[in-house]
């Protein structure tokens, strides 16, 4: 009877504080996603899909069919600066975690010359409040892959706002599948509205990162 009782006493007093240390950390969380909301009014850097999970940084204003399409070191460096002061630091090259919040940021790498762009994230393993950073065109691919057309193209139009991607390298890796194949159909109407884009203020300014 009395270890019974012990095992009650013991579990009532230990509940409340880990139920303390879940709501402390979604607290947290909460707090650093809203100030990562904020990073959309910075012109290299912003939250691109909560859902997905997706940061985009700035790569460049034009491209050729050549570009390797990679979050170089630069384009890293910038995001590192700004995620520090959210308590993010890096646990290793290609991660960045924030110990209070339970959340990780993952920079992809590719695991083949010449893959495709679509297949960035295939290999990251990450949880519903992790994020992936990628390339303004990495990110377009999953928008493409994840949804409807008319989703796809309105998200797309929103990035190249701010975010110019690759449209050639884009292109040449659309593969036969139906989502594929419909956004082929627009991709003069997405380079229109590109070129538009990176010929006015105040895109036509903007310099890579290197």
């Amino acid at each position: 009877m009395i270890r019974r009782l012990l095992r009650l006493f013991t579990a009532s007093a230990v509940q409340p504080a880990e139920a303390d240390f879940v709501s402390d950390t979604e607290t947290v969380r909460a707090q650093v996603l809203e100030q990562m909301r904020a990073f959309s009014a910075e012109p290299y850097f912003q939250l691109a899909d909560e859902k997905l999970g997706l940061l985009s940084v700035f790569d460049d204003l034009k491209y050729d069919r050549a570009d390797v399409d990679m979050v170089s070191p630069a384009m890293r460096k910038h995001v590192v600066g700004k995620l520090g002061p959210l308590g993010f630091h890096q646990i290793s090259g290609t991660v960045l975690e924030q110990p209070h919040a339970d959340m990780r940021v993952y920079i992809p790498k590719f695991h083949a010359l010449g893959a495709s762009p679509f297949d960035i994230t295939r290999y990251t393993e990450k949880r519903p409040q992790d994020y992936c950073l990628l390339t303004p065109t990495q990110v377009a691919c999953q928008y493409v892959d994840h949804y409807a057309l008319d989703d796809a193209v309105q998200r797309i139009e929103a990035l190249i706002t701010k975010h110019p991607i690759n449209l050639l390298k884009l292109a040449d890796y659309l593969e036969g599948k139906p989502k594929h194949r419909a956004f082929r159909e627009v991709l003069g109407h997405i380079k229109l509205k590109q070129r538009v884009a990176v010929e006015s203020e105040p895109l036509c300014r903007r310099r890579s990162l290197g």
